[in-house]
């Protein structure tokens, strides 16, 4: 199919985007021709903006536009948890509960030794860095079930051990309204093992 070279760099363009492919890139390009010139100057100057303004917070790690960020300088909050996630995603999942009330770390991944990231890609030096002082009473972590969260959990939980910090991890297990005839082997085990007295 032939686009003009403008369009077909609109395109290639929106198929860098993770989960779009061919015709879905297809459809935002012709959207964003069809959008008014004002709205797309105004789109443009909004990804450009974003780009210079959103950096990692110096304490924590997680994307804002100030630093430290808003959770950092919240007072309210729990100064003796602190929840380690993989990225900025976990943490925006995390807050819309509404239930945690401590400060988060942000690791900016997992230890992957196939992708070429080990630990000191990490920001777990920041994370022991930050354990100093005696106010933390708990590291909680927030990190996916796979492979990789599995090995970076060991290797947080083995260096915070011997500091002596209650060192958790979160539960897994069935969602929500789901039956449990339909779970898989792994996700009953973890359902199992995270169960809490009623």
């Amino acid at each position: 199919m032939y686009f003009t070279p403008p369009l077909a760099r609109l395109i290639e363009e929106f198929q860098k985007f993770p989960g779009v492919g061919p015709k879905s890139a297809q459809r935002m390009a012709f959207f964003v021709l069809n959008m008014s010139e004002k709205d797309v100057h105004s789109m443009a100057q909004v990804l450009v903006e974003a780009k210079d303004k959103v950096k990692h917070c110096s304490q924590c790690f997680h994307l804002s536009a100030n630093d430290p960020c808003e959770i950092c300088t919240n007072e309210r909050r729990d100064k003796g948890t602190i929840c380690v996630v993989a990225d900025s995603r976990d943490v925006i999942a995390l807050e819309k509960t509404r239930e945690y009330k401590g400060f988060y770390h942000v690791l900016n991944g997992l230890i992957s030794p196939l992708e070429g990231r080990g630990p000191e890609q990490l920001r777990i030096r920041e994370l022991l860095a930050r354990t100093a002082g005696g106010a933390l009473r708990e590291v909680i972590l927030a990190i996916n079930p796979t492979i990789e969260g599995d090995a970076t959990v060991l290797y947080i939980s083995s260096l915070l051990k011997p500091l002596g910090i209650k060192t958790t991890r979160i539960a897994f297990g069935l969602p929500v309204g789901s039956d449990l005839e339909y779970a898989d082997e792994v996700t009953l085990t973890r359902a199992l093992e995270g169960r809490r007295e009623v």
